[in-house]
């Protein structure tokens, strides 16, 4: 039985762990691995180790810290199909979409390349008389990230790589369900040069969690999941003092005018529903079409569905299983209630045929016709290969569908009319859109995160706003002796 445990000050944890978990294949149902659960003195080492090295790491040059990120890069990079299958054991999602997740996540590693770049501040000369005006940004110390179990290696790479580039140290909690990648990912930063206790692991679940959340050492947290637990660890950790942003859960909706290109949105519909089996916060899990065109796009998705491959994840299928066996049951059962509130079942995936080992966690994509926002599969966040239709006689009530929903995060519109998309950009309320795109996750040098309940603070991932959120801004107002200066005024200072 493979055993997987914390990674603090540079080595595996060599310490006594009191409680584990198991971590399965999703594609078999077996167990595979034991993970060590942290308690509050494992996490204190963790922040510990990370704190002592925090006062070196924040004066090394930036020539230093980007020679390390470069470094790190190329490991992760000549080493993508090896982190993509520790994915794929571990979490159930087809090895191609793994190796998109690596990529999507070096993105920012490059990003956080530029560092010498992207720290610069701003210089005033003479702003008054022999008096010049500067700002710095500054890290802020030891930082938190608590990341899911949808995206184990681009998530944490969404905040780490950034966070560690402006002179932060890490304490990463990942998901208990596939805590591999993080490790590996820990080795190759030691590998890279990474000095030793700037980056951490450790495992867990809420003592872990709740232990980083009030831990009087750690200065920001950074948190992805659903929104109860993402509420949860922005109030604690604010009142706790701490800087937080945390990213919560989506409903996004895919608006289809009646001008579109019917198997584009079709194609698109079917790859932003069915990827990673649902399991994605950018998932489009509600087309919104706008009559008379629901009809032909309901019958061009279903058509589309019925080719799909359901299986194990290292074979040639375009799905894999849910993560859990509670999970897949979970889902299973919103479409039982789908059914019951009078939605119309077009797909049924608890009847899909699978390429796979009967004891995987295994549902098959499934579309419902004609729903409406009272059912529970419209309200609510189900996380999982549900596609809903809804209809929708003109524009306006499209776009009030999409507002009125307490998510925010993610959000489509299919269109041959640039002015209807633009105006559709203007006036969603969703944080970002896609224009005949269907997930709008946005390139590593702009920001990613929602609006409403799907985020809790300021500040949104990776980009510029990531940089703000793990610097602190100082401004400097400088004046050096002069000798036909001085005199003693008791006035406001004023610039002159």
């Amino acid at each position: 039985m493979k055993h997987i445990t914390h990674w603090i000050d540079g080595r595996p944890w060599p310490g006594r762990t009191y409680r584990q978990g198991d971590v399965t294949n999703p594609a078999t149902g077996l167990v595979t691995a034991q993970v060590d659960f942290a308690d509050e003195p494992v996490v204190d080492a963790a922040v510990a180790a990370a704190e002592a090295a925090f006062d070196k790491w924040r004066h090394s040059s930036l020539a230093q810290r980007s020679q390390v990120l470069f470094a790190f890069r190329e490991l992760v990079n000549a080493r993508r199909e090896e982190l993509a299958a520790l994915i794929t054991a571990e979490h159930g999602k087809v090895l191609a979409d793994a190796l998109g997740e690596v990529t999507r996540g070096l993105e920012v590693v490059e990003f956080a390349c530029g560092i010498p770049h992207l720290m610069k501040g701003s210089y005033s000369e003479a702003v008054s008389s022999g008096v010049d005006v500067y700002s710095i940004r500054q890290p802020l110390g030891v930082c938190a990230i608590i990341s899911p179990f949808n995206f184990p290696a681009m998530v944490p790479m969404w905040f780490f790589p950034i966070a560690i580039a402006a002179g932060n140290c890490v304490v990463l909690k990942p998901s208990e369900k596939d805590p591999s990648v993080s490790i590996r990912l820990a080795e190759l930063w030691h590998e890279a040069g990474l000095p030793k206790g700037v980056f951490n692991v450790v495992h867990g679940d809420k003592p872990a969690v709740d232990r980083l959340l009030a831990h009087p050492r750690v200065k920001a947290v950074s948190f992805v999941g659903s929104t109860p637990i993402a509420k949860y660890v922005y109030e604690t950790g604010a009142r706790h003092g701490k800087r937080v942003q945390a990213l919560g859960g989506a409903k996004n909706h895919m608006v289809v005018l009646p001008d579109a290109d019917i198997d584009l949105a079709a194609d698109a519909a079917i790859n932003a529903a069915f990827g990673s089996a649902g399991e994605r916060c950018m998932a489009i899990s509600v087309v919104v079409a706008v009559e008379p065109v629901g009809d032909a796009l309901v019958a061009a998705i279903a058509e589309r569905m019925h080719k799909l491959k359901t299986g194990d994840g290292t074979r040639k299928v375009d799905m894999g299983p849910l993560v859990t066996c509670a999970h897949r049951d979970k889902v299973a059962g919103y479409i039982e209630a789908g059914v019951r509130e009078g939605a119309t079942l077009a797909v049924d995936g608890r009847e899909v045929v699978i390429d796979g080992e009967p004891g995987g966690f295994w549902l098959g994509p499934t579309l419902f016709d004609h729903v409406d926002p009272s059912m529970s599969i419209y309200a609510d966040e189900i996380f999982g290969p549900v596609l809903c239709v809804a209809r929708v006689d003109s524009y306006p009530e499209a776009l009030a569908m999409v507002n009125q929903h307490p998510f925010g995060n993610g959000t489509a519109i299919f269109t041959r009319d640039g002015g209807a998309a633009r105006r559709f950009q203007h006036e969603v309320e969703v944080g970002m859109v896609g224009i005949n795109v269907p997930i709008p996750v946005p390139v590593a040098y702009f920001s990613f995160g929602g609006w409403k309940a799907s985020l809790f603070g300021d500040t949104h991932a990776h980009g510029t706003e990531g940089v703000q959120f793990f610097t602190r801004g100082k401004v400097v107002t400088s004046r050096w002796p002069d000798p036909s200066q001085g005199g003693i005024n008791l006035g406001f200072p004023q610039n002159r």
